[in-house]
């Protein structure tokens, strides 16, 4: 079953930040050159989350539901 846009940008966001996890471990032990690798890593899944994010924000805004704009009142106005 193909991945909607919206789960495969929140997937993205969790990988960044398991990556950012790791490399803050890695680092703590002394490991800065695998750490920078994470740190790499946790910066693309970051910044194709943010692609994502930027494109889902921008196919919501040319939808044709957010271009109809507020419906007219039912109310009758003269009683």
């Amino acid at each position: 079953m193909p991945q909607s846009t919206h789960d495969r940008a929140a997937e993205l966001h969790n990988l960044a930040a398991h990556a950012h996890g790791a490399a803050a471990t890695a680092h703590g032990k002394g490991d800065h050159l695998t750490a920078h690798e994470l740190s790499q890593r946790a910066n693309e899944h970051s910044m194709n989350a943010h692609k994502l994010s930027q494109e889902l924000r921008s196919k919501a805004a040319n939808s044709p539901k957010a271009a109809v704009g507020p419906q007219p009142s039912t109310a009758n106005p003269g009683g």
